[in-house]
């Protein structure tokens, strides 16, 4: 029996994952704050709901994207959310990147429904999401995981049950920490490039060879030469996560001295009206502090 699917939180990354998983050959119901993207979605095949309870309701497997902890608990467990439409033996999963306490205590209260819950979030921005190659860490349940695989195969590359509830969203903690390191440490490079009267684009490609490669110069300094800094992956959804990265920190005992730092930086960056732009545009703090623009191609 093909799995009937729920998808609720159509942003940047949700709209995507939906469309991909409509396109794997899964009935989809899909909800979202704003029409504008159900409707897209509508025009496509998909059903639209008017609330979580509805989407639940319907399908098999309900899945949220939603930006933080707080939006998640109201739609899951809140009035009129899943929940309240929910039947033993369903599958709900997150895509959304919160505190890991928090996936457990959702996967906690969806257990006593006969719900099992998967903490699912993903990695690599919108073109990830857009070609289905993104990477996803998973928490929750092995035979809820073993389910929900074609699922996951609909929507991503790279898919990995990393262990019991929480420990995806660990997992994309640790995954946070080093893609902001990127971002800043890309910024940096590119200003010494340039004020060191040394071009820029020519050290990305000498480095892009070496132990300096990472996805961060694959894909962002193009985007960054072009003058393009619209998202990808909004800066204020970086600065998020980096905020649950060092509360998680703190529960544990462990210092983050880099992360904190870094912090700091997309901290800077809201300050100075930048929150909707990509995470690389963190570049524009660092401009401000060294006096220096990068240089964009001409035309």
């Amino acid at each position: 029996m093909t799995l009937r699917i729920g998808y609720i939180g159509l942003g940047l990354m949700g709209k995507s994952i939906a469309r991909n998983l409509m396109r794997g050959g899964f009935p989809l119901t899909v909800h979202n704050r704003s029409r504008g993207p159900a409707a897209e979605l509508e025009a496509e095949g998909a059903s639209v709901a008017e609330c979580p309870r509805a989407v639940a309701e319907v399908t098999d497997v309900v899945f949220t994207s939603l930006p933080d902890s707080p939006d998640v608990e109201q739609v899951v467990l809140g009035p009129g959310g899943v929940i309240e439409g929910c039947r033993p033996g369903m599958v709900f999963i997150d895509n959304s990147t919160i505190k890991p306490e928090v996936s457990r205590r959702i996967a906690l209260t969806l257990e006593k429904a006969g719900v099992a819950a998967l903490d699912a979030p993903v990695s690599g921005g919108d073109v990830g999401a857009r070609e289905g190659t993104l990477a996803i860490m998973v928490g929750g349940p092995k035979e809820a995981f073993e389910r929900a695989l074609p699922l996951f195969h609909a929507m991503g590359k790279t898919v990995t049950h990393v262990g019991e509830s929480g420990a995806g969203q660990v997992a994309k903690a640790c995954n946070q920490i080093m893609v902001a390191a990127q971002m800043v440490a890309m910024g940096e490079l590119l200003l010494l490039a340039q004020k060191a009267r040394v071009d820029p684009r020519k050290v990305v490609e000498a480095i892009r060879g070496g132990a300096a490669q990472c996805w961060t110069l694959d894909v962002k300094p193009p985007r960054l030469f072009r003058g393009e800094r619209r998202p990808g992956f909004k800066a204020h959804m970086q600065h998020k996560d980096l905020a649950i990265i060092l509360d998680t920190a703190r529960t544990y005992g462990m210092p983050l001295p880099a992360t904190a730092v870094n912090l700091q930086l997309y901290e800077a960056m809201l300050q100075m009206g930048m929150r909707d732009l990509d995470n690389s545009a963190v570049i524009g703090v660092l401009e401000a502090m060294a006096n220096e623009q990068l240089k964009v191609d001409a035309g």
